[in-house]
């Protein structure tokens, strides 16, 4: 995806459709019950219904009342469920996307007469023998029976480098999903469909919980609270209202408590979530969880995974190193030659660079002899009148070159040796017995890394990279790359249970991530943030992914992250002064007949009891669809402290949502009035 590719408008039919016949699914009680704001609304809304019902079978002077206050009840609710909905909507599946992944893996099984057949993956069979050749994926966990690849692994494992992949020994195992990238093998399947490789993800991803931000809880437990205390302070104005001779019915008391409890943030939540993920869309980041971009805010640590996302993932050129009495520049052109039949990302990055840094130029003369790179002779390179150019495997071309390890020049020694301890592969060219150096090939750390990692760093994030390298590799990228920390030879248990044990120390954590071995983490981490570059599986198992694969825009969507919480802050103190508000402002109009001392208070001088509470149902609902321009655009976010911000919003939305209600609630109440709507 582009950046000029828009996302879905959260008007697009594509969006609003299901979401509306989702809203009225959410209308079940049990789905509710997690919101008890509108779960409390909607009881409220469903028996005054009954009541309408009542009247307008009995012919009551009350139904137009009872069925207006229903109707703006319903609509209360109904805002809220369709809010959640359209959160819900932009939201993906995640262990189904593997199980999509391993449905969509095709195999050329072998058949009787020598044949092949192209099959789904998942119609493999324990003993069944596949073809796979260069560029294609093996299609199920088995064993080597017949030649030799170069085969990518590190969507799977996490391991940057080629591996070799033979029959016979120790290295036959290949696990489904990873990429041949020379020659063709055959593969006989050793593992039933349902406990591969990618069915152990799928039930680490489905085992995965994300746990609720402290944000979340607090929130929760305080609307939770008010709801409670006004569902009281109705009860004791019921009882009052009874002690006093005045008539308070069920109608009134329902509305009156549906604008009493805090239904103004409840019913905006959802829409706040999604205000965040939209505005992540700016930065080429697709979040999948309002909730997510919530935690981005508080997070305390980033967990990058190294292949492909602090690295590129192919180890690629970085280096040539002369042996004495010859050139870089001659080792460069050597280099190059002997590398036109690799077609193997390492292959093609020596060319690269001997193009790049040295402007070496493709050679116009044609070859005696091509040599195409073969995971069996690791070996590439031409042959040309007298020369005989070869690049490949430092054993490989000490054979070649007919010099035994002990027997190559000092030098050259000291440069394999020092590629090798700083976590980098050597590889050695040679014109026929003549050694003429040695490339180094390394996963190189995508630019601009260090520094961005440094602004993590002062934002209070600590950085960890994992990975299935060894520990002088990994030791080698996460010094290059400025991390705090690494984790060598991870697994994804390993990965999976450092999350874990971080989480149940109160600590909110990020994964970045791209291959199918970091889905689990991604799936258990508070914020998952996949390279668009990265695995399918990565992608659907995380919250988030990122467009331009920059393990660094962390910085961005932390940003975002505590936007959104002071979006929710400012709008939860609005309405709870709106809850307030709203108070004083009903409360005497109700009973100034029963005790005219409360004439004093009741200021705004409402038309009628029913007026009172019609016009703040009326009220209660509107200031939700007037507030989604403020939730969705949310409120600007400038690094200050906490005093400051508590007095900037304490003044602004507190002291906005205490006048408010007033204004608007004598508004509504003049034109119900004038409408005789009462």
């Amino acid at each position: 995806m582009s950046k000029d590719h828009k996302a879905p408008s959260l008007s697009d039919p594509a969006i609003l459709l299901p979401a509306a016949k989702n809203a009225v699914r959410k209308l079940d009680p049990r789905q509710l019950l997690r919101n008890p704001v509108i779960f409390v609304t909607e009881v409220g809304a469903a028996l005054v219904s009954l009541i309408f019902l009542r009247d307008l079978a009995t012919g009551s002077s009350e139904t137009v009342f009872s069925g207006q206050i229903a109707a703006w009840l319903w609509f209360t609710v109904l805002f809220a469920t369709f809010a959640e909905a359209v959160a819900e909507g932009r939201g993906r599946a995640q262990a189904e996307s593997l199980k999509r992944t391993k449905s969509e893996l095709v195999a050329r099984r072998l058949i009787a007469g020598g044949g092949t057949e192209t099959i789904p993956a998942t119609s493999l069979k324990v003993g069944d023998i596949v073809v796979v050749a260069a560029g294609e994926l093996i299609p199920g966990d088995g064993e080597v029976i017949e030649g030799v690849a170069s085969v990518n692994e590190s969507a799977i494992t996490g391991e940057s480098a080629p591996v070799i992949r033979e029959s016979g020994g120790d290295r036959s195992a290949v696990t489904g999903g990873t990429q041949v990238l020379s020659d063709e093998i055959r593969v006989k399947i050793t593992v039933a469909p349902g406990s591969s490789f990618v069915d152990r993800m799928i039930a680490l991803i489905e085992g995965a919980q994300r746990q609720k931000t402290p944000n979340e809880i607090a929130l929760s437990i305080l609307l939770s609270g008010l709801t409670l205390i006004f569902l009281f302070v109705c009860v004791a104005i019921w009882g009052l209202a009874g002690y006093s001779g005045t008539v308070l019915s069920v109608t009134v008391l329902s509305a009156l408590l549906v604008t009493l409890i805090p239904t103004t943030i409840g019913g905006l939540l959802s829409a706040i979530g999604i205000a965040g993920m939209d505005r992540l869309v700016r930065f080429n980041v697709i979040a999948t969880s309002g909730r997510a971009v919530e935690a981005a805010g508080d997070v305390d640590t980033l967990l990058l995974d190294k292949t492909g996302t602090i690295t590129f993932g192919n180890r690629m050129a970085s280096d040539f190193l002369a042996a004495p009495g010859v050139t870089q520049a001659e080792l460069a052109k050597a280099a190059l030659t002997a590398s036109l039949s690799d077609e193997t990302p390492e292959g093609r990055s020596i060319v690269a660079l001997a193009m790049g840094e040295f402007g070496i130029a493709m050679p116009e003369s044609r070859f005696d002899a091509v040599i195409e790179f073969t995971a069996e002779t690791r070996l590439s390179g031409v042959d040309q009148g007298e020369r005989r150019l070869r690049k490949g495997a430092v054993d490989a071309v000490l054979g070649f070159a007919g010099i035994g390890e002990q027997q190559a020049p000092e030098e050259f020694r000291r440069a394999v040796d020092a590629i090798a301890r700083s976590g980098g592969t050597p590889l050695a060219v040679a014109d026929g017995p003549r050694l003429l150096g040695v490339i180094h090939l390394k996963d190189v750390v995508k630019p601009g890394i260090k520094e961005r990692f440094a602004e993590l760093r002062a934002m209070g994030i600590r950085t960890v990279m994992v990975t299935g390298d060894n520990p002088v590799t990994a030791a080698a990228i996460a010094s290059e790359a400025g991390v705090d920390d690494f984790l060598a030879q991870a697994t994804p248990e390993d990965k999976l249970a450092y999350i874990r044990r971080e989480q149940q120390g109160g600590r909110l954590i990020a994964m970045c991530g791209d291959g199918t071995n970091d889905a689990p983490a991604l799936a258990q981490a508070d914020v998952g943030v996949a390279m668009q570059t990265g695995t399918q599986a990565a992608r659907e198992a995380a919250n988030m992914v990122d467009l331009d694969s920059s393990p660094t825009k962390l910085i961005e969507i932390v940003g975002i992250g505590k936007q959104l919480l002071m979006t929710r802050g400012s709008l939860t103190t609005f309405s709870i002064a709106n809850d307030v508000a709203k108070y004083f402002a009903i409360i005497p109009a109700l009973f100034v007949a029963t005790y005219p001392a409360l004439d004093a208070l009741n200021l705004m001088r409402l038309s009628s009891p029913q007026s009172a509470i019609l016009s703040a149902v009326i009220f209660n609902a509107l200031i939700i669809v007037a507030l989604i321009p403020l939730a969705l655009k949310g409120v600007a976010y400038r690094p200050s402290g906490a005093a400051a911000l508590l007095r900037r919003n304490l003044l602004v939305y507190g002291v906005g949502g205490l006048i408010l209600p007033f204004a608007g609630i004598k508004v509504i109440d003049i034109a119900v009035s004038a409408l005789h709507l009462v």
